[in-house]
This record gives C-alpha cells, sequence and structure tokens, in this order.
C-alpha cells in the first residue's frame, strides 16, 4: 500500500504536464512492479503516448522507484 502511495504521489506531480496538452493519467494498480494506468482526455488518441508514458512517467516512477520495471495502460 505505500508504494503504490509513492506511484500515486509521483504520477500526481506529472498531471499537470498531461492536463495543460488536454490529457490525463489515471492510476489502476501496481503489480509484480509493473503499473497499470489509463491514459485519458487527448492522451487516448495521441502518437506520443507511448513516448509519454515510458519516457516520462515510467522515467519519473524510476528515479524514485528503481524497482519498477514497466508501465502499461489499461485501454477503455
Amino acid at each position: 500500500m505505500e508504494q503504490e502511495n509513492k506511484i500515486k504521489e509521483i504520477i500526481n506531480q506529472l498531471k499537470p504536464f498531461l492536463v495543460n496538452d488536454g490529457g490525463d493519467i489515471e492510476f489502476i494498480k501496481y503489480e509484480d512492479g509493473v503499473v497499470f494506468v489509463r491514459m485519458l482526455g487527448a492522451c487516448c488518441g495521441c502518437p506520443h503516448r507511448n513516448e509519454t508514458m515510458k519516457g516520462g512517467v515510467l522515467a519519473a516512477l524510476q528515479a524514485e522507484m528503481p524497482e519498477i520495471k514497466d508501465i502499461i495502460n489499461v485501454e477503455l
């Protein structure tokens, strides 16, 4: 539970950048070193969403929590 709270905290710090571009991100769950999120708004159809997830969100998470192995977008 402590890990999930830390993940949510980091994601909340990144949200303003996504919202500024018309998108958003929602934490779904953390399981076996993998963070599951849902990209929302403009992020849904954006061709750069994987770059944003892997290069931005995952990198930020791993900087604080090196045990995180991957991030997966859960489509609606």
